[in-house]
């Protein structure tokens, strides 16, 4: 089990000590009132690192903690149903429906699977009151789970752009918000993932890849261990990381649209999930909150693209074969944030083969595959 932290600096993993990163706090109820010194440090936290813990233990965050439970409890119903229940409609599409364990590549690169499965519920649709969700979930009682969980997150995420919008003196059209109306079409999504025991998936399906997110915002919840972040940082070698599970907190950080929407001010922030115990079931709520689709900005490469542009090519490179991977730029992976330092030079589980070659041979079996 996981150690009680208060917090290490450093914490045991796969033989190593591995650096469990120091994260401001936000307070969810300052930053609802707009206090100065709060809009300061979240917009702070966002230019200079990409992420904050957002404490939500005051009467306007304390909703949404039990949201999280609520939902915690759909999801053990959900994913402990039959395949066949699960999968009734399959992924329809990039932002909505089910994806079965080994769609994506796994955490350690080359040769690895996902080692999650992961519901994916559209705001859009929960608004429309038609959601497209397996039946062994659509009855009143757990649609308004979904629909109070989403709701909770996305004023949650609104409070948020708000006061980076203030923080940064954007007036009018300019502010972050009047591009996440509810109103307009975007591919705002609640996920709720299910990382598997190693002893089920096998040890070729492992965790999430690491990337950063397609989202304007991502609000994170995970009482268990087993996401890792990987600081900006210009001196020296910033190596993955630990975040520690802090009680009544979310985990919030930047995606690659409010980077761009910010003229590459802000830090979207890269990570991936590894197993940090291999023998237990890990579940994880992810509301990712995403501009409207028509939403133009510049992206790193110097491209004018929209919202639903640039989500539908990152996901397109998200269940690429690990080969396009290797061979596609650093930033639609990693939306253009440079890294120092090496992840893993040798390699952190028995076989898988870091920074790979793309030979001849892989491309042919890409092809076949295709």
């Amino acid at each position: 089990m996981a150690p009680a932290i208060d917090p290490p600096q450093t914490v045991e993993w796969q033989g190593k000590r591995v650096p469990v990163w120091p994260i401001q706090t936000i307070d969810y109820g300052q930053l609802l009132s707009q206090d100065p010194g709060e809009v300061d440090k979240v917009l702070k936290a966002c230019l200079e690192e990409g992420y904050f813990y957002l404490d939500l233990q005051g009467i306007d965050g304390r909703r949404m903690l039990g949201d999280q439970q609520e939902t915690l409890k759909l999801m053990h119903r959900f994913f402990d149903s039959p395949i066949e229940a699960k999968n009734e409609f399959g992924l329809i599409s990039s932002h909505l429906g089910y994806e079965p364990v080994g769609n994506r590549t796994g955490a350690f690169g080359a040769g690895t699977k996902d080692g999650y499965e992961m519901l994916k519920v559209s705001r859009d649709e929960i608004q429309r009151g038609s959601p497209k969700v397996p039946a062994v979930i659509k009855n009143s009682g757990d649609l308004q789970v979904l629909e109070n969980a989403i709701g909770s997150c996305n004023t949650i995420t609104k409070v948020i752009l708000s006061a980076l919008s203030t923080g940064m003196n954007l007036t009018g059209a300019a502010r972050f918000e009047n591009s996440h109306r509810n109103d307009r079409p975007s591919t705002t999504t609640l996920s709720m993932m299910h990382y598997l025991p190693s002893e089920l998936t096998g040890n070729k399906k492992i965790g999430h890849q690491k990337h950063t997110d397609i989202s304007s915002l991502t609000l994170l919840f995970s009482e268990q261990w087993g996401l890792q972040i990987r600081p900006p940082g210009t001196c020296g070698a910033r190596e993955m990381g630990f975040v520690a599970p802090k009680t009544g907190c979310a985990f919030v950080h930047v995606g690659d649209s409010l980077r761009f929407a910010s003229k590459m001010k802000m830090q979207s922030c890269i990570h991936r999930v590894v197993p940090f115990d291999s023998t237990e079931h890990r579940y994880s709520i992810a509301y990712f909150l995403r501009a409207e689709d028509d939403t133009m900005f510049m992206d790193s490469e110097g491209r004018y693209v929209t919202a639903g542009q640039w989500h539908d090519e990152k996901f397109k490179a998200f269940t690429d074969p690990w080969q396009w991977q290797a061979m596609a730029p650093s930033s639609m992976i990693l939306g253009g944030m440079k890294e120092a330092g090496e992840d893993d030079p040798t390699g952190e589980m028995p076989g898988f083969v870091p920074n790979p070659v793309v030979t001849k041979e892989d491309i042919k079996e890409i092809s076949v595959q295709a």
